[in-house]
């Protein structure tokens, strides 16, 4: 009887690793995980009404129900205008700390380890998707502080200069919350650690002056981050002179920044085995 010798199969052993299977070329598989986490983002559409209407109810309460109190003459819309977009880069980037403790606790994070990807493409397609949701939301609490009343006279390099700065705000931001959610044990536990960032610019001259708070509290809200950040922010909305507050908001937002995403970095690579 003829028989045909079936070719060997290779031993377990002799299949490459992971760890030594090329991985994708360029920016791919960052682009795949924008993708995927904007579709996430499109079918919790909860999730994205809220970051938008939040901050919308909040400017309308500030500026109706307070705003006569704070200040009669009814200038104060173009006063909270700036803090409410801070708010609102708030609100929107703590989903990602919850869609991320999310994937650690579904365990996609382990099929993604087998596949040709690096360490951080997945936690770059949550940060982007969630930078682009922002800035969408941005816009929209913009367009409805001006229908309120709010009126802004920046030039167009001030708007240029405003766009560049609220971005790096939601950018650095974005990637605390990616990092909180990766140290977080649970969804939950994120969301109710992100939550205590909220609380910033209320601690900050984002909705009233630093001056008019108690003593003891001034240094602590001239100090803290927030607080330059929406300072520049309401000058280049005024088409006022900036100072150096400036140059701290951007310092400020670069050193979240880099703290972030070494935190983040670190955190997936031992969650996720990579070491």
């Amino acid at each position: 009887m003829n028989t045909v010798d079936a070719a060997p199969r290779p031993a377990a052993s002799a299949l490459p690793s992971p760890a030594l299977r090329p991985r994708l070329r360029g920016l791919a598989a960052e682009r795949v995980f924008v993708v995927r986490s904007l579709r996430h983002s499109l079918r919790d559409g909860e999730s994205l009404l809220m970051a938008i209407l939040l901050p919308v109810l909040l400017m309308l309460m500030f500026t109706w129900v307070f705003g006569g109190a704070i200040d009669p003459s009814g200038a104060y819309v173009d006063y909270v205008v700036p803090g409410i977009i801070l708010t609102c880069a708030g609100f929107g980037a703590s989903s990602t700390g919850v869609y991320v403790a999310n994937d650690m606790r579904t365990g996609i994070i382990d099929r993604f380890r087998t596949m040709p990807l690096r360490a951080g493409a997945v936690l770059t397609g949550h940060v982007v998707a969630s930078v682009l949701r922002n800035l969408v939301a941005t816009a929209v609490v913009i367009g409805v502080g001006i229908l309120v009343g709010f009126r802004p006279s920046a030039t167009p390099l001030e708007w240029i200069g405003l766009a560049a700065l609220i971005a790096l705000y939601i950018l650095a931001i974005t990637y605390l919350f990616a990092a909180i959610g990766l140290a977080a044990g649970s969804p939950e536990g994120a969301n109710g650690y992100g939550f205590i960032l909220l609380f910033l610019p209320y601690l900050s001259s984002a909705f009233v002056p630093v001056a008019s708070m108690p003593e003891w509290l001034q240094p602590v809200a001239a100090a803290q981050p927030i607080t330059p950040i929406v300072e520049t922010i309401r000058a280049l909305l005024d088409d006022a002179t900036l100072h150096g507050e400036a140059w701290w908001a951007v310092g400020w937002c670069l050193v979240i920044l880099a703290v972030a995403a070494a935190w983040g970095s670190w955190l997936f690579r031992r969650r996720a085995g990579r070491r």
